[in-house]
Formats: C-alpha cells, structure tokens, sequence
C-alpha cells in the first residue's frame, strides 16, 4: 500500500497537477501531493515571520480600503503567489507545506481587518475614544473562538465533503503553490503593482501634485456634481470585482448624486428652518452636505436591504449548513491520530480556549458583558463559525456574508441589552463590542476552513496551520488597531476621505434598537429602495453601496471593470484564464502600494507634518490634469497585463 501511495505521488509531483483534487474519490482515498508518509519541514520560523509580514502588508491595506471604499479584497491568493515568489528568489529552498504555511498565515490579516472594521469604528462614530488595546483583544478573541471551533469540524467538512465543498479559494492557493514555476513572475507583477501604486500614491495624496478628487459642478442641476476618485487601489478593486459590479455601483451613485441630492437641494430652497437631522436649513447646503446629511441614511437603509435579503436568501443554506455541520461533528471519527495530516490542535485546546475566552471576556474591562456577554459570544460565535466554515467551501471567503450574520447578531444582542436594562451609552458599547468578537470569529472561521481545505489537498499538518492561522491573527491586530487610530485621527470616522460604510450600517442598527434616535424616515426610504431593487431583478448591494458611498468613489471602480472588459475582449478561454490572473496580481499591487503608502502619509498629517511640498502648482489645481494621471495608470494596467514577455515568463 505504501508502495502504490509513493508511486500515484510521484506522478503527482512530476505532472504538477492535483489528481482527484476536485472530487470523484472519496476524501479518505483521496492523495495528497504531500504523501502523508513523508516527513516534511513545513512549521518553521522562517515561515511565520514572512507569513506574519505579509499578514501586516495585507491586514493594514484592506482596513485602508475598507474604511476608505467598504470592500475588502481576498489575500490568500496574492500571499500563495508572493510565498512561492519570495522562497524561489530569495532562499532557494523550503517545501510547498512551508510555504503554504506562509500564505495561511498571511491571509489571517484580510480575516482580522475584515472583522474588525465592520464594528469597531463604530464607536469612533458615537463619538467615543477606542485604544489599540481593545482591538486587539477583540482580535484576539474572536479570532481564537473562530479557530478553535473550526476544529472538531474539519474532518467532516474537508475530509468526509471532499467533492461537495469545493473551497474556490483555497484550490486556488493549492494550485497556485503547486504550479511553483508560476510564482516569481507572479511576485513581480504584485511588487511591480506595489511600486506604481505607491509611487502615484506618494505624489498625488503626500507630495499634492496633482488632486485625487477630481470633480466638475453641473450647472444644469441643483447642487450637481460629478467626479472620480483617482486612486489606483480602487482600479485595483474594480478590475477585480468586475465591470458588472462596478456598473451597479456606477448606476447607484447615478441615481444619489444626479438624482436625489438635486431634488432636495431644489425642494428645500423653500424651507426656511433645519430639516432633522441637519442643524442648517437645506438652502445654505452644498451637495457634499446633503449627503452627509440625509443621503447617507437613505443609502445605509438600501444597504440594510441588501444585507437582509441576502441573509434571508441564504437562510436556507445557512440552517443546512448547520445542521450538516452539527451531523458531521457527531459523526467524525478520530481516525489514524499517528498520519501527520490528520493532527488537529487536541480537544483539550479546544475546551480549555472556549472556556479561556469565556472567562477573559467575563472579567477584561475592555470586554464589558460579563456572564451574559459571554454566553452570547459563545452561542452565536459557535453558529456562526460552523456555518461560515460551510458557506465558504461553496462561495469562497471574498462572498461569505459575514456582514449579514453580524447584523442579525447585533440585532439579537441590542435587544438583550436593552432588555437588561444598560444605560443607552453602556449598551451601546456592550452590543458592539460583542457584536465584533462574533465578527472576527465569523471571518477567521471562513479563513481557517479555507486553509484547511488547501492543507488537505496538499498533504500538510492541520494543527500546525491552525497554529500558524493564530499566529497571523496576533501579529496583524496591533497594527488593524494602530491603522484605525491613526486614519479616526487624520480624516475623522465617518467623514467623506473616511466612510467606513459597513461601521455606520452597524451602529445606526445597534443605536437605533437602543435608543431610537436616528432618523428612521430616511432609513426606511432606502430600505424601501433596496426591496424595489430586488424585485426588479438587480444586485441590492452594489446598488445600494453606490447609492450610500460618493459617486466618486464609484467612478474609480468602474474604470478597473472598464480595463478588465478591455483585457478579456476577443480571448480565448485558456489565454484569458492566464490574462485575468495576472491582472489580479498587478491589481493587488495597485491596492497594496497605493494602502501603504496612504498610511505613511495618514501618518505625517496625524502628526501635523506638511510634506505637500508641490501643492499650489498650476497642475495641481487642475482636474483634468488628475484624470489624465489616473488614466494612464489605467493604461499602465491595462498594458503591462498583456506584455508578450510577462506572458511567456508565467508560462515557463
């Protein structure tokens, strides 16, 4: 039997191809790439440092984005490609399972910001102080609850479903670390896309040479304006969500900013007194404060729909995927505990961490709640994570709704609260506070099965991953919380440099169960607007997230839809598989570097350090001259995607 597992993994290794990856055996015949009879180096200090690295890069730059733009874009991918990138330039040795060690690592900092920046800031935008501390026991937390319960399910979910639950994501690590000869031009289009964005990021938001903000008033609407977001991070993200997103959020921000500012702006000239919840009268308002004002609350209701119609979508699949969870843990066996790729961290882990963070919960101050707080965090923390484990092999971790989840959590947890008597202020804080160890749990469970499922196809050592998965989740939190800190301090939570979309859709659901102060008219008028939405058969929520966000920001995305549509005209499967690929890589770039150096630069104007040392130049007060630059980093993109030498250097 060991003769004939050597010989189909030598057939494996030498074809590069993962044989019965996707189904057709059962799990428990299925090979590995790794055989599971070999002794290999996979847990070393090597790879948790650079998994830990890349966990910062990629945790600091999607809370920039998210806060920024309210999307998040996948890591797990870009840190497989950077693992095999970094191990075959720089070390010239390793394994495949060390470095898959790497990129589970790294993608727990796109977990953990994640988490984090749907709830936190949303004591920031009550007008309440935060400290770093808090986020990381938050992260903490909820982070270990989100791995620990993962573990009594991952036989079942991996093993036993191997065929029904795909994982997306994770098979694309998986390949993306076996087709090794792929990873150094992969790293380079990353670190290429790393040095464009960076660079434009350093002279339009640092050095102010040209504007970011480009925009143009409409002379024949009321209040009109119109205008592009020029960043590279949103080309980025629009290229990798596709135009179809963009468009629906382009059609979203249309119908905000051409329709429904002008219209109040024309009706409230009439009105002479403040229209709650503004304090001036809608006359002496431009359309940036109409926004601000009533829009936004419009758009966060049109958000709310989509959140509630696809939590009562996925209802169905979300109870199945629980209740198979729940079958599957009564039905897993332990197996062979002596293969290395079936070691679990031990159930006495598992025990002694629940009841860890139960307790740590029930007397840390930064953690109020007490008994009851923790019950809550544990009841809908195991929920949860057992049904993101599941959804995630289905739809992958970038279309796990863990933004639905936690709202209906929230809801729950503001009602007790409520009920129990807490002071508005107190439960407030209470509610969102819980409500965020829950969301962390719900996004680290989705990225722990995720890995799981590639550590399987590839033969590695699950206790090690899951200790590698915890890993990544310390070394990013301090730096998710500094990040927020640093950002609340330079542009203010809330502002139009600084939306935090998801942040103030979960405070005004924990403040309005709490208080009932807000102004639900508005409120109900987007909810209103997301259902007709959804009955005319459109996406509710990149709608309704253009109709809540500037148009601005919409318009950036679309033009990365605009140069995906561009690249994939007249391709053939196989050419365009390869071109989209590479498109990703130098998107992720774009995002990362234009990130990076946007917090470098958050971080002088916290400090109150000029470096606008090009600012009052004639081509920095030019809009048009802002567009040109934004459009040839469009073309940059667009270009450098379908150069002849990157192509034949990825095929080699």
């Amino acid at each position: 039997m060991a003769d004939a597992t050597k010989a189909k993994q030598d057939v494996v290794e030498e074809s590069g191809m993962l044989e019965g990856a996707y189904g057709g055996i059962p799990g428990d015949r299925y090979v590995p790439f790794v055989s599971p009879e070999r002794s290999v180096v996979e847990f070393t200090v090597r790879a948790l440092v650079i998994g830990a690295v890349l966990s910062v890069l990629f945790g600091v730059a999607n809370t920039y984005l998210g806060l920024k733009v309210g999307l998040t874009v996948s890591a797990s991918i870009p840190a497989a490609v950077l693992a095999t990138g970094l191990y075959k330039l720089f070390f010239r040795s390793g394994n495949i399972l060390e470095r898959n060690i790497v990129q589970t690592v790294a993608s727990s900092g796109e977990s953990i910001a994640g988490g984090i920046i749907f709830t936190i800031p949303a004591l920031l935008l009550w007008g309440m102080d935060i400290s770093v501390l808090t986020v990381v026991i938050v992260s903490a937390l909820g982070g270990l609850i989100g791995i620990l319960f993962f573990i009594p399910l991952r036989r079942y979910l991996t093993v036993e479903e191997h065929g029904n639950l795909i994982y997306p994501e994770g098979m694309a690590c998986a390949e993306v670390l076996v087709s090794g000869e792929k990873g150094g031009a992969g790293a380079g289009l990353v670190f290429t896309g790393i040095a464009v964005g960076g660079l434009y990021k350093l002279f339009s938001g640092g050095l102010l040479a040209w504007n970011e903000t480009p925009e143009w008033k409409l002379p024949f609407l009321s209040n009109g304006l119109i205008g592009v977001n020029a960043l590279p991070s949103l080309l980025g993200v629009g290229f990798i969500v596709g135009y179809d997103v963009g468009k629906f959020m382009l059609a979203g921000g249309l119908v905000a900013w051409m329709l429904v500012i002008p219209l109040i702006s024309y009706f409230g000239h009439a009105v002479p007194n403040p229209i709650f919840p503004s304090t001036v009268p809608i006359a002496e308002m431009d359309a940036w404060s109409i926004w601000s004002k009533y829009v936004r609350y419009i758009g966060a209701g049109a958000v709310a729909a989509g959140g509630f119609i696809s939590l009562a979508r996925s209802a169905p699949t979300i109870i199945r995927s629980f209740r198979a969870a729940m079958t599957g843990l009564a039905q897993t066996r332990g197996g062979d505990t002596e293969r290395r790729t079936e070691k679990d961290l031990s159930l006495a882990v598992v025990i002694g961490g629940t009841l860890l963070v139960a307790l740590l919960i029930i007397f840390l101050p930064q953690v109020p709640g007490g008994i009851v707080g923790a019950l809550l965090v544990l009841i809908f923390g195991f929920f949860f994570a057992a049904v993101s484990s599941r959804i995630t092999g289905i739809v992958g971790v970038s279309n796990n709704p863990v933004s639905g989840m936690t709202i209906a959590t929230l809801l729950v947890v503001s009602a007790i609260v409520k009920g129990l008597g807490w002071s508005p202020e107190t439960g407030m804080v209470v509610a969102i506070t819980l409500g965020s160890i829950v969301c962390v749990a719900i996004a680290v469970a989705g990225a722990t099965a995720q890995n799981g499922k590639t550590t399987f196809i590839l033969g590695g050592t699950p206790k090690y991953v899951q200790i590698g998965q915890y890993v990544g989740v310390l070394a990013c939190a301090y730096f998710v919380g500094a990040i927020i800190v640093m950002l609340h301090g330079a542009y203010t939570m809330g502002s139009a440099d600084l939306p935090a979309p998801q942040a103030t859709l979960m405070s005004m659901v924990t403040k309005g169960v709490i208080t009932g102060t807000l102004p639900w008219e508005f409120v109900i008028i987007g909810l209103i607007v997301g259902v007709a939405i959804f009955a005319m058969g459109l996406p509710v929520l990149p709608f309704a997230l253009g109709f809540y966000l500037p148009l601005h920001l919409s318009m950036g995305i679309l033009v990365g839809g605009i140069v995906r549509i561009l690249i994939e005209r007249g391709v053939g499967a196989n050419e365009l598989k390869d071109k989209v690929e590479r498109g990703v890589l130098i998107s992720s770039g774009l995002i990362a570097g234009d990130a990076l150096v946007g917090i470098v630069i958050a971080f002088f104007a916290y400090i109150e350090y000029n470096i606008a040392f090009l600012k009052g130049t004639a081509l920095a007060a030019s809009n048009w001259f802002a567009l040109v630059m934004f459009l040839l980093v469009a073309w940059f993109t667009y270009w450098y995607t379908n150069r002849q030498d990157v192509r034949k250097n990825l095929k080699v």
